[in-house]
């Protein structure tokens, strides 16, 4: 759209004529809708009333922001007063979430979200959450899972609904929804801290975008054309992959790797049944490479509580908290070369040639202690309260470790923890070892890890 030259009414029909293309939502029943009192969802908003749907709005406080965060909600009351809707807001204890499940500040606030959102949408009879995501967001989510090297399932992931949350601003610009609130003569508030570049979306946004956009005109507008295609070809792609799930999976709960293993690309379709899991693609090519092992436990990321252990060719999921150990953890074998998450080579030898660096780089373990049958090594990311014992007596924080070293936040989140099952810290992945099984009198072989990348 030509944001210049449109109406509200202009405005207005499109967002209608997404909503009825895409089967979002009927005219009869409420919408919640997600108010944080920036343009977007102001704008979002603005429109389903004006369209006559019944809403009712959500405001999260998450008290991060100090003063800024009492004033987005003291401005979403406006709002919602100005357009006629209930309003209801919740404070949360996002550090209290945090310590709880180890989730990085992102990921908790996204999940209290969504879990208040659930039960609000519950007990107000509500069809959908709606959310205010528009066109730049799309790219800036391709872009983002580009780079993690997504399928085409990610690349194609901001779809118009997901599950019971839709988002019918997505044919809308930026630059649509500032225009629309101009006319309609509705203010809307900044987060200050989306125009930082502390985070990888807001480079992307601030950075990325408009460079592209400058070198190559069109180019955000032939990128969700590519999307779009690539949305098409997903679904055929889905039903070959249902197929093979059926085959492979169809119990949701073992999977028969040496039979998978024969497949062309089994990587990739065993990626496809354990990636809503929140297995990624390098331990799925791990679990291929030592299918016939017994005993190995991969633990998948991003807080799913996920685990998948595989026995003689055949691998078992189950849910994590049956463990005992860290949900987002990574177990890993002192007795040979890591390759995942990172690569990590390992050497075994005896005390006789030991010779020690003051290199953070490197962890010594006396092998006998660290490798005894019944202890089990994790690289994990850090949590609130990690210590770890330092050489010479006491121990330290890892958090302090992390101001020592002067590390951002994504750089912290960044950060690897060699841990044994019990919690205990033996390293800080490159940057500080600790004081666990160490090197000493009466130590008969030694084992060297070194951080390769």
């Amino acid at each position: 759209m030509n944001a210049a030259q449109l109406s509200v009414k202009d405005i207005e029909r499109s967002v209608a004529g997404f909503i009825d293309r895409e089967g979002l939502l009927r005219p009869d029943a409420p919408v919640l809708v997600a108010l944080s009192g920036g343009a977007d969802s102001v704008c979002l908003l603005a429109v389903l009333t004006a369209l006559g749907y019944p809403c009712v709005a959500a405001h999260c406080n998450f008290g991060l922001r100090g003063a800024e965060s009492n004033r987005d909600m003291e401005h979403c009351h406006t709002v919602a007063a100005r357009l006629g809707v209930d309003l209801f807001v919740r404070r949360f204890d996002v550090p209290a979430r945090m310590k709880q499940t180890g989730e990085s500040l992102e990921m908790a606030c996204r999940s209290l979200r969504y879990e208040w959102f659930e039960k609000l949408a519950t007990a107000e009879h509500a069809q959908a959450v709606a959310v205010g995501h528009h066109t730049e967001d799309r790219a800036e989510t391709f872009f983002l899972n580009l780079m993690r090297g997504a399928g085409i399932t990610g690349l194609t992931s901001m779809n118009a609904r997901n599950g019971d949350v839709v988002r019918p601003l997505l044919e809308l610009t930026r630059s649509d929804i500032e225009a629309y609130l101009q006319l309609r003569g509705l203010e809307y508030v900044d987060d200050s801290s989306n125009a930082t570049t502390d985070y990888r979306r807001n480079h992307i946004r601030h950075r990325v975008l408009p460079a592209l956009a400058e070198e190559f005109p069109g180019a955000i507008d032939a990128v969700i054309r590519s999307m779009s295609n690539l949305a098409a070809a997903r679904d055929i792609y889905r039903e070959a992959v249902e197929a093979k799930r059926r085959r492979y999976f169809a119990d949701g709960s073992t999977i028969d790797l040496d039979a998978l293993a024969d497949e062309r690309r089994a990587d990739t379709l065993l990626l496809e049944f354990l990636a809503p899991a929140g297995f990624n693609h390098a331990q799925c090519a791990d679990m291929l490479a030592r299918r016939s092992a017994s005993g190995i436990r991969f633990f998948a990321g991003g807080g799913h509580g996920a685990v998948a252990e595989i026995s003689r060719g055949r691998l078992s999921l189950c849910d994590v908290s049956r463990l005992g150990v860290y949900a987002d953890a990574v177990e890993v074998n002192l007795g040979r070369d890591i390759s995942s998450p990172m690569t990590i080579t390992v050497d075994i030898d005896a005390v006789e040639n030991f010779r020690p660096a003051a290199d953070a780089r490197c962890l010594w373990l006396d092998a006998d202690k660290a490798l005894a049958p019944d202890r089990r090594w994790y690289l994990r990311h850090w949590r609130h309260g990690d210590r770890m014992a330092l050489f010479g007596g006491g121990s330290k924080l890892v958090s302090d470790i992390f101001t020592d070293a002067h590390l951002d936040a994504q750089e912290k989140r960044n950060v690897w923890l060699l841990c044994t099952a019990e919690g205990d810290v033996a390293w800080v992945v490159g940057l500080r070892a600790g004081a666990i099984f160490p090197v000493e009198p009466g130590t008969r072989r030694f084992i060297k890890l070194t951080l390769n990348s």
